[in-house]
């Protein structure tokens, strides 16, 4: 939204605090709550009348003290930092002083029914300029974009972009994806206490400001709080071009929702299944590998995985709960873990999974490692956001056999180097042994 000079941020300060969101990479920890104190300044200027400084400066001072109480909590993370060199930004930009009237920043109140202020509705069936629509803004002539896939859900499980199937722990707030047109954070917590198995009960999309085409948006969700909207109660990317251009769609109300970045070619999936979220993304080649900061492209885990050390093995794991079963050493009464054995989680997922493929041993391994039998529903939803998202069907399944192949293949690499490497040694040794005779 831009704003008067006089009345708050304009849309160049407003990103100034919107970096805040930006920045959440390495991310706010669970106790720290800055991501609050940025929410409600942002919903107290949202809407400031054109000669509001006075109501801009008392919300900018609640927003400092509110930072200011997250001093203890907050202290080691980024997003804590960059909220205070914005304040101080801002304070200067309006004459703002540190001293003075505070309040609880609150949203604007409505104009009164007798004295309507009209808005411009942008027009949604405009397709706006060719730079709006991507597809069309490539070059004449040029292939068809290749449009790849990655999702994560369960316990949870990650498909990249190149199609890699993982298991992993990733306890606490990690960036799905971060290049120079958008940014999505998770964060997971444990499934049950003591436990490395987490899910996501917490989402962050941002969209960031793109030409002439969307304004910057926001979009959070959590456990229980799956909104149809922005953070700032928008459906579309602004009044430039991003009724069209940037959408979200309700699919399911609190289950199901869909946004369209018509501009950027990318559709992404967000459910809410059980207790947790899912997250799944439909997005151009071009797009995915749209990096601007090479020494935190490693930490994009759709494009690059989940860290070695995050990673689960779920054959080990599935190996030694079937051993452990079998010798009676899971829980009383039977040697279920968690409410199931072996044969009986493969049967649920059996229910909804078919195919014994990546996404039915996912949903096996939930059901051992939690119980929770929303899991299987979130495996079966994974697996039918690929059908729709991922554009070859040949890959929709990924079968354990096709991991071991991979890993095969990459080992066999390994034993020809190491061969080749010998036989030079061999031959160095050969050859001095000749000179030395």
């Amino acid at each position: 939204m831009v704003m008067g000079k006089g009345a708050g941020p304009s849309a160049l300060q407003v990103g100034k605090i919107l970096a805040v969101f930006l920045y959440l990479f390495p991310a706010v920890s669970l106790q720290c709550k800055i991501l609050k104190c940025n929410s409600e300044f942002w919903a107290a200027t949202t809407g400031s009348e054109p000669e509001a400084d006075v109501e801009f400066c008392t919300a900018l001072r609640a927003y400092s003290s509110c930072v200011r109480r997250t001093a203890r909590t907050c202290r080691g993370d980024l997003a804590f930092h960059l909220a205070q060199h914005g304040i101080e930004d801002l304070m200067s930009q309006h004459n703002c002083s540190k001293e003075g009237p505070t309040s609880s920043p609150r949203a604007p109140v409505p104009a009164p029914p007798h004295q309507p202020q009209p808005q411009p509705q942008p027009d949604v069936n405009s397709d706006g300029p060719e730079v709006c629509h991507y597809e069309r803004s490539l070059p004449r002539g040029s292939s068809p974009p290749n449009y790849t896939h990655c999702g994560f859900f369960g316990d949870p499980h990650l498909r990249t972009f190149r199609d890699d199937f993982q298991t992993c722990k990733v306890e606490g707030a990690w960036p799905l994806i971060h290049n120079k047109y958008l940014s999505v954070q998770v964060t997971n917590t444990p499934v049950i206490p003591g436990s490395s198995a987490t899910a996501t009960s917490k989402l962050t999309i941002i969209f960031k400001n793109f030409q002439e085409c969307v304004d910057q948006k926001m979009y959070h969700a959590e456990t229980d709080e799956l909104p149809a909207a922005f953070a700032d109660g928008s459906k579309n990317g602004g009044d430039r071009h991003g009724a069209n251009t940037l959408q979200i769609i309700e699919k399911v109300p609190g289950q199901h929702v869909e946004i369209r970045a018509r501009y950027i070619g990318t559709t992404i999936v967000v459910r809410q299944v059980g207790r947790y979220l899912t997250f799944a993304v439909r997005m151009p080649d071009e797009v995915v590998n749209s990096v601007e900061d090479q020494d935190s492209q490693d930490l994009y885990l759709c494009l690059h995985g989940c860290p070695a050390n995050q990673r689960i093995d779920f054959r080990t794991f599935r190996a030694h709960t079937v051993e452990s079963q079998a010798q009676g050493r899971g829980r009383p009464g039977g040697g279920a873990l968690h409410g199931f054995t072996y044969k009986t989680a493969t049967a649920k997922c059996k229910e909804h999974l078919p195919v014994e493929d990546m996404y039915f041993h996912s949903c096996v391994f939930d059901l051992l490692s939690s119980g929770d039998i929303n899991f299987t529903l979130a495996a079966f939803y994974a697996l039918e956001d690929v059908k729709v998202l991922h554009s070859n069907k040949d890959k929709h399944h990924i079968f354990e056999r096709d991991m071991r192949l991979g890993n095969t293949s990459h080992k066999g690499s390994c034993s020809v180097l190491l061969l080749l490497l010998n036989l030079l040694v061999l031959v160095l040794w050969t050859e001095g042994c000749s000179a030395h005779l």
